[in-house]
């Protein structure tokens, strides 16, 4: 049976091996003053590949991986998937009692840790006892206990022939858990395979592009939104820890980059570099945002700067993880929007009963796709909760146009719910934008308030050297809002706190201004 499943798989590995066979002395990853050709780079997942297995490890293990963006992450990911291991990448902004929390819930076998953050993983490794192995990729850290990377590599430089599952799983993803603790998302070769392929023919990759990975490749959307699509067709990708604006500038600017993936505030920071204006960035052809629509005046400045087409990424891990594409002729005419869906997704806005509603009407936004996630692992009651009604539910509202553009208003558990009416805590965000040029940035949450149960609260930042009259925007909100949907405070402050890949912890400032209005009427 191992003939035919070699033969008509999905395999996310398979990609990798197919490239490297047809086009080996192809550019596949650039890391600092390293670089590998697809062959090079096959060979060297297949080494690890075989290694791995020399330890024991076999089809459905679980194999964690603490690393900041390297070409050491991409080979673990790719030699688990040849193997069909189960790789869980650990999230580098997660306290020691998460890291230990999933360790033990994913039951790892064993992890991979890049050498300078052996100390801080190895804590949680010590609570977890089913770890056996502790594997130290390459890096700056100094003495630490473990199996050394090289020493687990194998002289087999031929890719591994094992039977694997298209519904096999690929990886363990644990989304953020702010009231309870985070849940495992099974994403499978099948899932992950079929969105690379629809992100590959949506975004126009080709196999002469060149990729900067600079978002946390933990991270679902770096990791499987571009970077298998980049591997699918051969494109090169060229690793960055992380984003600096001068690095981020000069490697598009020497390496000729053709797409990027960045977070607004990202773009904004490189517009804003000194020597922007003296840049050549003309080989770029597409720039991809994620989190939230930008303002008007953003996109606007991002395509008079960058001089590339503009598009959004929306979805979530759980579809592995795009559903809608926010595509480059929609960016000045649809400002706010979301997109259309990717293909191979179908997108549906359905009511609390479960009905489907048509163009106009807001409601839940839902999805059915094969890149939908198996389940929540060891978590019955959440997945059958997630699927009702035959349908992945989001957690998101939204609506449809009449031109099929999907328009996202708001998380559900962001909804703010102030004296008996339902307010998108994104449409007054937009409103901000629209209001004050000197904002820089804004979230608008629901605050305890003992008359409004909820009162609106918008929390800003100004831009630099600027400085924002936070009453006075108050009362100009009253241009452009509905009574009840004005703030009732404006806070200004100096930042705003986020997660590790730059998203705004709306739950965090909720918490940190939760007794601003005290017993206020």
């Amino acid at each position: 049976m191992t003939d035919h499943n070699l033969v008509h798989r999905v395999n996310v590995g398979d990609a990798l091996t197919r490239v490297a066979f047809g086009r080996p002395d192809a550019l596949a990853v650039v890391d600092g003053d390293r670089r590998w050709t697809y062959g090079e780079f096959d060979t060297w997942v297949n080494r690890l590949a075989h290694g791995l297995t020399g330890r024991g490890y076999t089809t459905g293990d679980v194999l964690a991986l603490a690393s900041a963006n390297s070409a050491e992450f991409l080979a673990v990911y790719y030699a688990c998937a040849k193997l069909g291991l189960v790789c869980v990448p650990i999230n580098l902004g997660w306290r020691s009692d998460e890291v230990a929390y999933v360790l033990g819930h994913s039951r790892a076998r064993g992890i991979v840790v890049e050498r300078q953050l052996a100390d801080v993983i190895a804590p949680a490794v010590a609570q977890t006892p089913g770890v056996a192995d502790v594997i130290l990729a390459p890096g700056t850290g100094g003495e630490a206990t473990g199996l050394d990377f090289g020493d687990v590599l194998s002289d087999d430089t031929t890719s591994p022939e094992v039977a694997v599952e298209d519904r096999a799983p690929l990886s363990y993803l644990y989304t953020s858990g702010t009231t309870a603790s985070p849940k495992g998302v099974v994403g499978t070769h099948l899932a992950i395979h079929l969105e690379s392929m629809s992100a590959a023919l949506d975004s126009g990759w080709r196999a002469d592009d060149r990729f900067v990975a600079m978002m946390p490749m933990f991270h679902t959307a770096q990791l499987n939104a571009f970077c298998t699509p980049a591997i699918v067709v051969g494109a090169t990708i060229f690793v960055h820890r992380g984003f600096d604006p001068e690095r981020f500038l000069d490697t598009v600017e020497r390496e000729k980059i053709t797409q990027v993936f960045g977070l607004p505030m990202m773009y904004r920071a490189a517009l804003e570099h000194p020597s922007f204006g003296g840049r050549d960035l003309s080989s770029l052809r597409r720039a991809v945002y994620a989190m939230a629509p930008m303002p008007e005046a953003q996109i606007k400045a991002c395509l008079d700067g960058f001089r590339c087409d503009f598009a959004l990424l929306f979805g979530q891990t759980e579809m592995s993880p795009i559903t809608t594409l926010f595509r480059p002729e929609h960016q000045l005419s649809h400002v706010g929007a979301v997109g259309t869906p990717l293909t191979g997704v179908q997108v549906g806005i359905m009511d609390s009963g479960g009905n489907l509603l048509p163009r106009g009407e807001q409601g839940e936004i839902v999805y059915r796709a094969p890149s939908a996630m198996q389940e929540y692992l060891h978590n019955p009651e959440a997945t059958e909760e997630a699927f009702r009604y035959g349908w992945f539910h989001s957690g998101d509202v939204g609506r449809f146009g009449p031109d099929g553009v999907l328009w996202f208003a708001d998380r559900s558990k962001d909804v703010i719910k102030t004296g008996g009416e339902n307010v998108a805590s994104i449409e007054v965000e937009r409103a901000v934008y629209d209001t004050e040029p000197n904002v820089a940035e804004v979230v608008v949450v629901g605050l305890p308030h003992e008359r409004w149960t909820e009162a609106i609260t918008a929390v800003v930042v100004p831009k630099p050297g600027e400085s924002i009259d936070a009453e006075g925007l108050r009362l100009r909100l009253k241009d452009r809002l509905d009574g009840y949907k004005v703030p009732k405070a404006v806070i200004v402050t100096d930042e705003l706190p986020r997660t590790s890949t730059g998203k705004i912890q709306k739950n965090v400032v909720r918490d940190q201004h939760s007794g601003h209005y005290g017993g206020a009427e």
